[in-house]
């Protein structure tokens, strides 16, 4: 049973979250929360958390994602509440954008709704270093493991109890933890982490069904798209950069979707000699590529490779999206890479 009182205290932790925050927060009374198409466990959580905070306050939220909800992240507790478009018939007072490092990641609703986003004031809240600061309000905290590890302590310090929604809360908040955190084993996990983790423990939040659903359980469909995409593994530098190649044909041979692709990187960077492991994604539709870097502590720091290619991120994990075919991506990125990774001395 949940004590009626925590006993897990983060209020020295959330004296870190911006009052000026907390003021748009409380001030707004239709909120429209947004996170970046693709979108996987951290972006879905903080804006889902994000709207029920709004709504815990008295407002109306509305948490929207370009595209469908992945199969994956069906299991969460309010992840049905997901709209692709913005509610017509609601005059928004407050955009929050979240998990974004810049505000084009958020897809195509932001080309069909300009008129909105250049009339309703945006809070940005995101953990990605490269974050340039769009909003009317940023805060942006490159040391947070995840946004939701952020929006833990915003309810903290709105007085929102970590367990409300039945659970919801402390369910979606903790889902972004353990997939931002590569279920607490990346080096982003740090003391706060694990002290925000034991409040959602103690709210009620699943732990083990979260790890045994995000890092232990996959379709069929995605073993086999991973055991394609594993298969095609190269490497250079005696092993020290490592990449691999989804292509088109992998997901239609596979029977998988673009989505079951989320996990792939971190499969290649699992490699004991690597320094750098590179995932190179075809785009269907145009000569386009999508790469998503991994990087050794200690080593080359992901951004600068991918802020080559107008990409960002954090320094153990970012990526990029080039305008050119596969075989030219890959050309160009791994001669960045291999400069990087024969400069690294261990």
């Amino acid at each position: 049973m949940i004590d009626s009182e925590p006993r897990v205290d983060l209020s020295a932790y959330a004296a870190a979250v911006p009052d000026e925050v907390i003021e748009r927060l409380r001030a707004a009374r239709r909120v429209l929360t947004i996170c970046h198409e693709n979108p996987e466990a951290d972006a879905l959580g903080s804006a889902l958390a994000v709207s029920l905070l709004v709504e815990a306050g008295g407002g109306v939220a509305t948490p929207v994602c370009a595209d469908p909800m992945p199969a994956m992240y069906e299991f969460l507790p309010g992840m049905d509440r997901f709209r692709t478009q913005p509610d017509s018939a609601i005059d928004y007072d407050l955009l929050v954008v979240g998990d974004c490092g810049e505000l084009e990641r958020i897809g195509p609703v932001l080309d069909s709704h300009r008129e909105l986003f250049g009339r309703v004031p945006i809070l940005d809240i995101d953990h990605h270093l490269s974050n340039p600061h769009f909003g009317a309000v940023d805060w942006v905290d490159a040391h947070s493991s995840a946004t939701c590890e952020m929006v833990t302590l915003l309810a903290w310090r709105l007085g929102v109890p970590l367990t409300a929604g039945d659970g919801m809360l402390a369910g979606a908040l903790a889902a972004g933890v353990v997939m931002d955190t590569g279920n607490f084993q990346h080096p982003n996990v740090t003391p706060r982490t694990l002290v925000v983790a034991a409040a959602l423990r103690e709210a009620g939040a699943p732990f083990s069904e979260l790890s045994r659903r995000l890092y232990r359980s996959k379709p069929n469909t995605q073993l086999v798209l991973f055991g394609r995409v594993l298969a095609r593994l190269e490497s250079d530098l005696d092993g020290r950069l490592v990449w691999s190649t989804l292509e088109l044909t992998d997901l239609t041979a596979s029977g998988a979707g673009s989505a079951e692709s989320e996990g792939l990187v971190d499969m290649l960077a699992q490699s004991e000699t690597s320094e750098a492991s590179i995932l190179f994604k075809e785009v269907e539709g145009d000569e386009t590529t999508r790469i998503s870097v991994r990087t050794r502590d200690g080593g080359v720091d992901a951004t600068v490779l991918t802020g080559t290619f107008g990409g960002g991120g954090h320094a153990r994990a970012a990526g990029a999206t080039l305008a050119l075919p596969l075989a030219e991506a890959r050309k160009v990125v791994l001669a960045r890479a291999a400069t990087l990774v024969a400069a690294v001395e261990r």
